[in-house]
């Protein structure tokens, strides 16, 4: 006797809940799909979050603004996305189909960010100092022949480092090098006159001097 009412009361809610999910069908469900477009030139919002109001479900528009997934009709639909402004769409319950298409525009918004304000000194402190010692040259041509001297640019060559170029072009030297002298004794540069002319070129500027450090 127990066990037959234990399964009475599991076919009960067995049909209650069939009856529930038949009156849950009998909203509607509709695939509901659509793209997402800027109000002033009609480009695609990419990304866009796109969600059922008062619910966690919801979809990502793609790259093209494109997006689609399943809904009720009369769900409300929330449309957000960085620099627009959020867009509802409540999905109308007069649908005679099973499937619902949209154009939802957003409207451009202006973020407004806390002010900032960057320093190029950390103190008011250090920039006294800094100011203080700087050497103000008389005018824009003292400056300009300052900038531009032969001795500062050779200075400032040496010590740049090489570019992404510049090393590309060193490692596909050094590799038809190996290529050129591949299966024989690639020359010993001691006895190369050209790198000697360099070296004491090179020696005569005074590139070898030691520097000061400070």
């Amino acid at each position: 006797m127990l066990e037959f009412r234990y399964l009475l009361t599991i076919l009960v809610l067995l049909i209650s809940g069939i009856r529930v999910v038949a009156q849950h069908d009998d909203n509607g469900l509709v695939q509901f799909s659509g793209i997402v477009v800027t109000a002033d030139s009609l480009t695609p919002v990419p990304y866009t979050n796109i969600v059922i109001k008062n619910t966690w479900r919801g979809t990502v528009a793609d790259y093209y603004g494109y997006f689609s997934f399943v809904a009720y009709k009369k769900d409300t639909v929330i449309f957000s996305a960085v620099g627009f402004k959020k867009g509802e769409f409540a999905i109308p319950d007069s649908i005679t189909g099973d499937r619902y298409s949209l154009i939802q525009v957003m409207a451009s918004d202006t973020i407004l960010l806390t002010q900032t304000i960057i320093y190029p000194w950390p103190s008011k402190e250090k920039f006294k100092e800094t100011f203080l010692k700087y050497d103000v040259p008389d005018d824009d041509y003292e400056r300009a022949k300052k900038n531009l001297d032969l001795a500062q640019l050779k200075q400032m060559a040496s010590n740049y480092p090489m570019d992404g170029s510049m090393n590309f072009r060193n490692s596909m030297q050094n590799y038809q090098d190996k290529l050129y002298y591949i299966g024989q004794t690639q020359p010993i540069t001691i006895l190369n006159p050209f790198a000697w002319a360099q070296f004491i070129k090179a020696w005569k500027e005074g590139k070898f001097k030691r520097k000061n450090k400070d």
